[in-house]
């Protein structure tokens, strides 16, 4: 046989039927694949992640002790406190802001943070995320303390248990110590007067 009919019999194997069908198993788990990868990101980019349901809504707060950041003081120079969820069951609502030096959103809502402390009635304590105690002392020298006791989460164990996505992240926990509302990332001023602060009165009024 020649060259050319040897080359034509190869052309007629690969476009044959069992060929086409080895081609299509090869690339069938490349294709799902992909639709895998653009449903991911579809559902990533999709909608505002501030709105993600956290299943711990309406449930009360876990179990957890926090011991306070050192050579933290408050406006009298007495030390700052940590806190447990004991302290978020003492009949008054809390707002609970888990943050760390390093977030730079953090950094992006603490004004609004310190704007929110100065406010009647408002009670906001900060869980400090796997962060450096110089550094979150740094931080809150920087640019203020707007909280009234610091737990500091240096494994990370306290934020798992509160459903944590990432820093920084905001809760709302009603007087009887059950979590009323959960804000994700950092809060702006349309996500503080549209649902941040309407949760809050609704939880003052409860």
């Amino acid at each position: 046989m020649s060259q050319q009919q040897n080359g034509l019999a190869a052309d007629d194997d690969a476009g044959s039927p069992e060929m086409r069908r080895r081609r299509l198993i090869l690339l069938l788990p490349l294709g799902i694949f992909l639709l895998l990868a653009a449903l991911f990101l579809v559902r990533l980019f999709a909608g505002d992640p501030s709105r993600v349901p956290s299943a711990l809504i309406g449930r009360p707060v876990p179990a957890f002790a926090l011991p306070p950041l050192e050579g933290l003081s408050g406006p009298g120079g007495a030390p700052v406190p940590g806190f447990s969820d004991a302290d978020l069951k003492r009949g008054e609502v809390t707002i609970v802001n888990v943050w760390a030096s390093w977030c730079a959103p953090c950094r992006q809502e603490h004004p609004l943070l310190m704007e929110l402390a100065a406010q009647p009635g408002v009670r906001l304590l900060g869980l400090n995320y796997k962060d450096n105690p110089e550094n979150a002392r740094r931080f809150l020298g920087a640019l203020g303390n707007p909280f009234g006791a610091v737990g500091i989460d240096e494994s990370g164990r306290a934020a798992i248990d509160w459903g944590v996505y990432g820093v920084p992240e905001t809760f709302i926990v009603g007087p009887d110590g059950t979590i009323r509302h959960k804000h994700i990332g950092p809060l702006t001023p349309d996500s503080l007067n549209g649902t941040f602060l309407p949760a809050l009165r609704a939880a003052q009024q409860r």
